[in-house]
């Protein structure tokens, strides 16, 4: 039964990520992460914030030339 409770917890999650949030697969090289990891840990964030953030800063650059 209890197998039952986590698969509709699951769903739940799921839909409502998917409500509310767009998915991007990046794919680096080999030894890039932790190199990346390396720089959010630095500057306090996790990972996908400091991805978010950086190419957040990236396309406001962009937009502003």
């Amino acid at each position: 039964m209890e197998k039952k409770k986590y698969a509709s917890n699951t769903r739940a999650k799921n839909k409502w990520n998917a409500a509310n949030y767009d998915r991007l697969y990046p794919y680096v090289k080999k030894g890039k992460k932790a190199t990346y990891l390396a720089a959010a840990q630095a500057a306090g964030k996790s990972l996908n914030e400091w991805i978010e953030t950086t190419l957040d800063a990236a396309a406001q650059q962009a937009n502003e030339e």
